[in-house]
């Protein structure tokens, strides 16, 4: 009797250990498939990229043809890290304040640190970080040549709306002054501003989402000066007809793309991107957004932002477009 039991509890010991020997297979297989999945999705963006460019060059790059017919000035969102050749293109609104914390730490000594232990005013300062600006044109060609390159992109509808909802919704001195009463006078009937931001506030002053729109349709906006970074056209801040990049990650699959960009560079047990705890504006929301903005102003506004949507694969948004 005692020998059955133990043979029985023999069994059920086996039995466990292959169940687990059986879901670390199972886990394994998924691990790949998704990993798989992953690098056949970036080969498809940067294959849509190449035939864009390839396609219609001219439209794409402004008419400039090669590095040299960019300005300093043009490349200054790129930031390079010498210690392990890496160059990233910052887009803002696509989650680059935690992109630049990375690329901060990583210019440290190791171990490294904690990404989020940095603090967001730091790595907005311009001397924080290595700029590829900073360096002789040689030098540059060299770095780009052999370095490895990303951009991270944003459904540009859905980028529009974070810029607004984060410069105008919110509590900011500098884009009061320098963009909001500018706004408020020209399409808001608001001819007498408030001197102050806090003034702005306190009497439930500000743009409106409809007149951020009519400001960015206004030809007179891109003639004064090139649109602000938060909202200037993505392929316009990091050029990816003349670059060619290595890694285009989404901001919608951003978890997915830190990790597989971070083994790429062989960097995944030295550092971790910083988790998304935003609630991020989602595409759903577009709608309820844009309803405010008459259809014609809508259809104009695709138009200002096409080539980024054609570029980086997002679909064109039929039910705000088609009336």
């Amino acid at each position: 009797m005692a020998t059955h039991r133990g043979f029985l509890l023999q069994l059920g010991f086996l039995g466990f250990t292959f169940l687990i020997m059986l879901s670390f297979y199972q886990w394994n297989i998924s691990q790949e498939k998704q990993a798989e999945r992953m690098h056949q999705l970036q080969e498809l963006r940067k294959q849509l990229l190449r035939e864009m460019c390839d396609g219609d060059k001219e439209a794409f790059s402004e008419g400039k043809h090669s590095l040299d017919d960019l300005t300093d000035e043009e490349l200054k969102n790129f930031i390079v890290d010498d210690n392990h050749g890496i160059i990233y293109c910052y887009i803002p609104k696509v989650a680059c304040t935690n992109w630049k914390r990375v690329m901060f730490v990583l210019n440290q000594s190791e171990p490294y640190l904690d990404p989020m232990s940095i603090s967001p005013d730091l790595v907005h300062m311009p001397d924080k970080l290595s700029l590829l600006s900073s360096f002789p044109r040689t030098e540059m060609k060299v770095k780009l040549k052999h370095y490895t390159k990303f951009m991270f992109v944003r459904d540009p509808f859905v980028r529009l709306i974070s810029a607004y909802r984060d410069k105008f919704q919110r509590y900011n001195e500098y884009y009061y002054q320098n963009f909001a009463r500018d706004i408020l006078r020209l399409y808001g009937n608001q001819p007498d501003t408030p001197e102050t931001v806090e003034e702005a506030f306190t009497s439930n002053i500000r743009p409106s989402f409809y007149n951020f729109i009519q400001y960015l349709l206004d030809p007179q906006t891109e003639i004064e000066e090139p649109f602000e970074p938060h909202w200037r056209q993505m392929h316009r801040l990091c050029h990816p007809c003349l670059i060619q990049y290595d890694f285009v990650g989404h901001q919608e699959t951003l978890q997915e793309d830190a990790e597989q960009l971070l083994k790429i560079l062989k960097l995944e047990d030295d550092i971790k991107f910083p988790p998304s705890y935003e609630n991020m504006t989602s595409p759903f929301s577009v709608l309820d957004w844009f309803g405010t903005v008459p259809l014609e102003e809508k259809r104009k506004l695709y138009k200002l932002y096409e080539e980024d949507f054609r570029l980086f694969g997002y679909r064109k948004p039929h039910k705000l477009l088609d009336g």
